[in-house]
């Protein structure tokens, strides 16, 4: 029985030279070209052109690595929290929003090599696919230059997050926060309702109010009704959190 053996794609000059640029933005760099470029592969362009290699595998070794990083950045930045406190930190800072988000201000999403289909979808603004990019760089860097490179490169990124997170100005769930706050309080979930939307379908504009035990908050506005929804639940959870301080009702 023969062993299949996975081939990398060749990196050819057009793409050499993008990943070359890409490599002196990140101050990274690869002895291994075709290993960067698979990492920035989406099954999605393996499946189309053939290949059957993708940045999975990658992905999977980079959260480990990542996660090894992050846990150490912690421990040493934070000597006065417990176990309990550093789990729940490190959860937010290897979270998919804050990943994807790092990729996008690394501009993974303009090198991404996708399939028709997922590119034609939106597959470059997904934030699963962006956060899986991003762990495949890792673990393509670890497996080409090392524990102490890669070290270095992840730890430029994620202690700006684990300061956002420690002074409370990171992205934050609050559909999430209001449910468990609103079932805590009332027993009871919040309702959204969708008040409006406008523009054409390239261009819509949304206005959702939440009601929460009876009590109705927004309307929050956004470009898509899940961020209308959570600008709406923005609204009554710092109202309900901090009754003191209400925000805006209706």
């Amino acid at each position: 029985m023969k062993t299949m053996v996975q081939i990398m794609p060749e990196v050819d000059g057009a793409r050499k030279k993008i990943l070359i640029a890409f490599q002196k933005r990140l101050m990274i760099k690869f002895k291994n070209l075709s290993l960067l470029n698979l990492s920035l592969m989406h099954r999605s362009i393996s499946n189309e052109s053939g290949y059957k290699s993708n940045n999975e595998r990658l992905e999977f070794l980079g959260d480990a690595i990542l996660g090894a990083i992050t846990a150490t950045l912690l421990y040493e930045k934070l000597s006065d929290k417990n176990e309990g406190e550093l789990a729940k930190i490190k959860s937010v800072v290897v979270s998919e929003d804050i990943l994807s988000g790092v990729a996008r201000e690394l501009q993974i999403d303009t090198l991404l090599l996708l399939g028709r289909g997922e590119d034609l979808s939106g597959g470059r603004t997904k934030k699963a696919i962006l956060a899986d990019a991003l762990e495949a760089l890792i673990g393509a860097f670890y497996l080409d230059s090392g524990y102490k490179a890669v070290y270095g490169f992840v730890s430029r990124f994620i202690l700006p997050e684990i300061t956002r997170v420690l002074d409370n100005r990171h992205y934050q769930d609050y559909k999430s926060l209001l449910q468990e706050l609103s079932q805590r309080l009332n027993k009871t979930y919040p309702i959204y309702h969708l008040l409006k939307r406008s523009g054409p379908e390239h261009d819509r504009f949304f206005w959702v109010e939440v009601e929460v035990n009876g009590q109705a908050f927004g309307p929050g506005t956004g470009r898509n009704k899940k961020s209308a929804e959570q600008a709406a639940a923005k609204m009554a959870y710092e109202s309900l959190a901090n009754p003191e301080n209400p925000a805006r009702s209706v």
